[in-house]
């Protein structure tokens, strides 16, 4: 048995564009440089025809994991959520209290994390000590330099984009 696949409706919407780009482009794309190459003939020292195959074997595993992904998922449907108390599909305002400094995380499942997008996992530390916090609740975060204190401010549906 797999395990859910805990998605927002952003990260499904992604994840099913990726997969029709792969089946529909990247596919053909590959399959015509793989065919260039073979018209180059001896396919031994072929160096095209063994990297067209070797992008050919990593689309054909990203498509099975996009699959796995999304035959397994489970979206949150955000305008749904909870706001009295933090889970997956919040956009969330922290004030990390040692440096007074605010930030904004949206949770998502951990399958669609991306901390350069502020997207947290609620697998990490960070999320996993914010999951079911209200705000005007301080939560410790123990890291790997330490313990970081965040107070939440604000609890809202993510901005969508």
């Amino acid at each position: 048995m797999e395990q859910k696949r805990i998605l927002t409706y952003e990260g499904l919407k992604n994840y099913e564009d990726e997969l029709e780009d792969l089946k529909v482009n990247k596919r053909k794309e590959v399959a015509q440089k793989i065919k260039e190459a073979r018209e180059q003939g001896d396919l031994s020292e072929n160096a095209e025809y063994d990297a067209a195959k070797d992008e050919q074997r990593d689309i054909e595993a990203r498509i099975e994991e996009l699959e796995k992904i999304l035959k397994n998922a489970e979206v949150v449907v955000e305008d749904e959520v909870d706001l009295d108390k933090i889970s997956i599909g919040c956009s969330v305002k922290v004030l990390d209290v040692e440096f007074n400094e605010e930030q904004i995380f949206k949770i998502v499942g951990s399958s669609e994390a991306d901390s350069l997008k502020g997207k947290i996992s609620n697998e990490s530390p960070v999320g996993k000590a914010l999951i079911g916090a209200k705000k005007g609740d301080t939560v410790d975060v123990e890291t790997q330099v330490g313990i970081v204190q965040y107070k939440v401010l604000d609890i809202d549906r993510p901005q969508i984009g």
